[in-house]
């Protein structure tokens, strides 16, 4: 292992990376990498509840709960009844971008990259951030309403239900084929357990400020600083 600026900025041995212009897409998770929180259970935390839900979404992304949809499911039963206003709080109050994210997503724009967001996430959060980053492709879950309250479902898309991690890697290829580029042409930026498979499907994997299991298996890993010190690493 290669690393640069002790271990803040770690590059894993390995081929020589290509120049910035080789890539022609990146696929970002939302929670924990281009946000500072886990929507999730900030919501929890609101309606009194975060702890049970902190606790399994923890668990799920260092890895040691394997079935996300089963974690997902479960932490979602504990939200049934919470008013829906809960969401718009959780936007307005809490949800931050993380430092380096905006110039990221906007450099990468002006290299001629595809953006795709891909989130375990929710949509209702997935679209401001989308908007505000200048996301090309999105895929996330659907929070269930009804009567101003959430029942503690998601609702089925044209693609599923349950966006873990096998959907992140389809959504990902899926990208990719829809504008003509190879998988080794994206780069796929995560931080929990469920981003493995997309991380694994790109030709450049990055690790934001992750679990050790997804530090271990990303070809570069940022440790301290913003997502920007990606940056650092590509010539254009």
């Amino acid at each position: 292992m290669t690393l640069l600026a002790s271990d803040a900025l770690v590059l894993r041995d390995g081929p020589a990376l290509p120049p910035l212009s080789h890539f022609k897409l990146a696929a970002f998770d939302m929670d924990s990498t281009l946000i500072s929180i886990e929507c999730i259970d900030e919501i929890a935390a609101l309606a009194g509840k975060g702890e049970q839900v902190a606790a399994i979404t923890e668990a799920a992304m260092r890895g040691e709960i394997t079935d996300f949809k089963d974690s997902l499911r479960r932490r979602l039963a504990l939200l049934a009844g919470v008013p829906a206003g809960v969401l718009d709080r959780v936007l307005a109050e809490r949800l931050t971008f993380n430092p380096g994210a905006r110039e990221l997503c906007a450099a990468l724009k002006a290299a001629g990259l595809k953006l795709v967001l891909v989130s375990g996430g929710f949509t209702f959060f997935t679209r401001f951030v989308a908007a505000e980053l200048g996301m090309d492709f999105v895929r996330s879950n659907e929070l269930e309403i009804e009567d101003g309250a959430l029942t503690g479902r998601v609702v089925m898309q044209d693609w599923g239900d349950i966006c873990d991690g096998e959907q992140k890697r389809l959504m990902l290829l899926q990208s990719c084929a829809a504008i003509g580029c190879r998988p080794d042409q994206a780069i796929a930026v995560g931080d929990g357990a469920n981003d493995l498979p997309m991380m694994g499907a790109a030709g450049l994997s990055v690790a934001y400020r992750a679990k050790p299991k997804v530090r271990e298996q990303a070809r570069i890993a940022i440790n301290e600083g913003g997502l920007d010190r990606l940056l650092e690493l590509l010539r254009p």
